[in-house]
């Protein structure tokens, strides 16, 4: 009786094992089989997405440095 549980306990400990690495292969063709769905940017869009992104760096950036300034300014006019 105890040997056919310990039998049964290692019969299930190998097909976990077998699942885990089933999942972990099923994981990797996934990945593969999404990343082929994937619409990848033209050069061009790329370019109109770059001038866009440095656009609005460049305006936040002096827009804080002018925040900044204004709010240092009535620091020092306060005090």
């Amino acid at each position: 009786m105890k040997k056919e549980n310990l039998k049964n306990k290692e019969v299930k400990a190998k097909k976990e094992n077998i699942k885990k690495v089933e999942k972990k292969e099923s994981l990797f063709s996934g990945v593969k089989k999404e990343m082929g769905k994937v619409r990848w940017p033209l050069k061009k869009e790329m370019g109109k997405y770059s001038i866009a992104v440095f656009s609005f760096v460049i305006f936040f950036a002096l827009f804080f440095m002018l925040a900044d300034f204004i709010i240092a300014m009535v620091k020092v006019w306060v005090s």
